[in-house]
């Protein structure tokens, strides 16, 4: 399961800096990167709580996935929470026009246009939520879903409470307070996951994933809220309205494309193919994007705010992105590669036989999950250095294309055509796209590749490894145990070289041996040890 929840604001810190007198809110190039030290120990602290945080809730919800999938809820009922959720998420990506954004990526006291920005949050949204009411028969009978209209009413009560979240919940963020915000994710996952069981096992079908998502995000407001005390105060400037709906609407309008991007596939399949088809599609996006939600998620949560930071220094952007980029990889590429390999045999033991239909398309969803994690990380960079021209190009182009494709491969070969045309278009058209943008941004290939190479070759390591294990020893639970521990072992063995890349360290942090070590400058007990 994978119950919709409010996006994270990306913020980042409070600075003392002063503010321009007009607009109050300041440009985008007067960012000024702190103490490098500083910023290092805060992002570190905070990617740790993040990742601990985002790996216990998405164990969580795939537990709670297993449940649902083989004693209450059948193909048909996840087909329209598929769609409920697919409408929920593009609405939230617009939902307070983007000018939460503000609240990271500019330097100054942020509370002085906090009000400004909570006023046009909560409005949005609330309107949003009007056309959505209104419209909610017509878009659930145009995406094959007629059923799904109660369920969307429902569900998107999540867009207005999100818009009341997003400046406490983003002040949160800003401070890198990842501690603070895993135990309201927590207490989300809790009280939310208990109503949808329990209404679940009551009969309640996709109904109970829309009410458990409302409660799990009302816990969330009122988290944030006495998390970061005193950030819920309305107010109006109409200066800082401009200068934030300027700043803002853009990147609102990216966001917008980004999620439709991610989504439009299960509006088609909804459309042409109907709910049963929908609902092992869904089971297999979502099994695709364990990674990306694990790892990518996490990483996303202090992303935008570092990068924001090394935002004016290209040199230091370019090492913070290919790092990032290199662990994202690293860590993303075995899961990637297993779930690929043993799709068949995965589905049948975690979810029962019923679903193994879903395992046709899932080998090309992880290729694709591999790709959108890469994407995120640079569409996090390109915001922080302003690139929104560049995002506009890329996502739009993106879903331009992906639309036609996906409605002739739905009709030519099901959920595994839907796949396969989303990999072709991200592969051949999206990633060197990306990859020009990013360059223009002072980002090349070279750093790119060297981020990615080793993990590129431990993957096509473990997939020889895993084809070759599984005819020899066939899909038995003991089989898939020793298959994935020999394939993540020969992926670990070709990771190793890029060890110190991973860790930050160049050729002065390395410990000298032998006769070099004579000629080497004098260093500290600990860090010859290290």
């Amino acid at each position: 399961m994978d119950i919709a929840r409010a996006p994270d604001s990306e913020t980042g810190e409070t600075s003392d800096a002063p503010a321009p007198p007009d607009p109050v809110v300041p440009p985008a190039d007067q960012v000024v990167p702190p103490a490098a030290p500083s910023l290092g120990r805060k992002v570190r602290s905070a990617a740790r709580w993040s990742l601990i945080n985002t790996v216990v809730l998405r164990l969580g919800n795939f537990a709670t996935g297993i449940v649902l999938a083989r004693f209450a809820l059948g193909p048909a009922e996840w087909g329209v929470y598929g769609i409920a959720q697919t409408v929920l998420l593009v609405l939230l990506s617009a939902n307070e026009l983007g000018v939460g954004l503000a609240i990271v990526r500019w330097e100054g006291d942020a509370r002085r246009f906090a009000p400004t920005v909570l006023t046009l949050s909560t409005l949005s949204s609330g309107l949003l939520y009007v056309a959505l009411f209104a419209a909610a028969p017509t878009v659930a009978g145009l995406l094959g879903s007629p059923d799904a209209a109660g369920v969307l009413r429902v569900m998107c009560l999540c867009v207005v409470i999100d818009g009341v979240a997003q400046v406490p919940g983003g002040f949160l963020t800003r401070e890198f307070a990842q501690g603070r915000r895993m135990i309201i994710d927590g207490l989300n996952f809790v009280l939310g996951t208990a109503v949808t069981l329990l209404l679940a096992f009551a009969g309640w079908g996709a109904m109970s994933f829309a009410w458990g998502a409302v409660v799990g995000n009302v816990v969330t407001l009122i988290g944030c809220a006495l998390a970061a005390p005193g950030t819920l105060k309305y107010g109006w400037d109409p200066g800082q309205a401009r200068a934030l709906l300027r700043f803002g609407l853009p990147l609102a309008g990216a966001s917008m494309l980004a999620l439709a991007v991610v989504n439009v596939d299960t509006m088609v399949v909804g459309a042409t193919l109907g709910n049963v088809s929908l609902g092992f599609y869904v089971l297999a996006f979502n099994i695709s994007g364990w990674p990306v939600r694990i790892i990518s998620e996490a990483a996303r949560r202090v992303s935008f705010a570092g990068f924001s930071r090394l935002a004016g220094s290209p040199q230091a952007l370019a090492q913070g992105f290919s790092r990032a980029l290199g662990v994202l990889i690293t860590g993303t590429v075995p899961l990637c590669v297993l779930l690929a390999g043993l799709a068949e045999p995965v589905i049948g033991l975690v979810y029962g036989s019923r679903w193994t239909p879903a395992a046709a398309a899932l080998p090309w969803l992880m290729a694709l999950g591999l790709i959108r994690i890469g994407g995120e990380l640079a569409y996090d960079c390109l915001v922080a250095i302003g690139q929104r021209r560049s995002l506009f190009l890329v996502q739009g182009l993106w879903l331009v294309a992906l639309i036609p494709v996906l409605l002739v491969a739905a009709h030519l070969n099901g959920i595994l055509g839907v796949a396969q045309g989303h990999v072709l278009v991200a592969g051949g058209l999206v990633v060197p796209v990306f990859l020009i943008a990013l360059h223009h941004g002072g980002i090349g290939l070279g750093r790119i590749a060297r981020a990615c190479a080793w993990p590129f070759l431990g993957g096509a390591v473990m997939a020889v490894i895993i084809l070759g294990l599984e005819r020899l020893f066939g899909d038995g639970r003991l089989a898939l145990l020793a298959i994935g521990t020999t394939s993540l072992a020969g992926y670990t063995v070709c990771v190793l070289p890029s060890r110190d890349f991973l860790r930050g360290l160049g050729p002065a942090d390395r410990p000298h041996h032998g006769r070099h070590r004579a000629s080497a400058p004098v260093r500290s007990t600990q860090q010859d040890m290290r």
